[in-house]
């Protein structure tokens, strides 16, 4: 309780809603999120704007991107009822150098049985399962993110320092329009994204 306390200091409930499922680690784990504050789309900077603002999946935007296929590196996952929820790093497969850490809450409920059981494996990124097992959804911006690097963060992407990172707040929804997946996206720096 006293982590929640000190969370809503930080962070009014409209922009821990923007954090959700995110919020839900850090709260579970004890740590205190990082400064993270709602930009307009317009104002990301390059080569943030071109990987973030925009209705696609991100799965197929940072291969093009890093001309790489890629990897889910999951840092803790749970199944809770018919949800699934994973803190995660997504990893190129040759260098396997990260280039998105995140969160993801996946209603399961939604997705046929053999299209969950390859989600729970947590090697591929939903995206790409959801590509392959030919599930309609569309991809829907909630917010952008600039954020403030915490130790955690930093450490998870092998960073040096505590950089301004950008993000994205991302609702994936069903062809009927029930939300699939709530997701929290965060790039690394530029040079590190430049360099991978």
């Amino acid at each position: 309780m006293e982590n929640m306390n000190e969370e809503s200091a930080t962070h009014t409930p409209a922009i821990s809603s923007l954090l959700y499922p995110l919020d839900d680690f850090y709260s579970r784990t004890g740590r205190e999120l990082p400064a993270i504050e709602p930009i307009k789309g317009e104002a990301m900077p390059e080569p943030y704007n071109t990987l973030l603002v925009h209705q696609d999946d991100m799965t197929p935007t940072l291969q093009n991107f890093h001309r790489d296929s890629i990897h889910v590196h999951a840092l803790h996952a749970e199944e809770r009822a018919d949800f699934y929820f994973r803190e995660v790093l997504l990893e190129l497969d040759e260098t396997q150098r990260p280039v998105e850490y995140g969160a993801i809450k996946i209603n399961l409920s939604l997705v046929p049985e053999n299209t969950r059981k390859e989600i729970i494996e947590a090697r591929l990124p939903l995206g790409q399962i959801l590509f392959a097992h030919e599930v309609p959804h569309a991809s829907r911006p909630k917010a952008f993110l600039k954020v403030q690097a915490d130790e955690h963060i930093t450490g998870t992407l092998r960073l040096e320092g505590t950089p301004t990172l950008y993000g994205r707040r991302n609702t994936l929804t069903d062809k009927a329009g029930h939300p699939l997946a709530e997701i929290v996206e965060i790039l690394p720096p530029e040079e590190i994204l430049s360099s991978a």
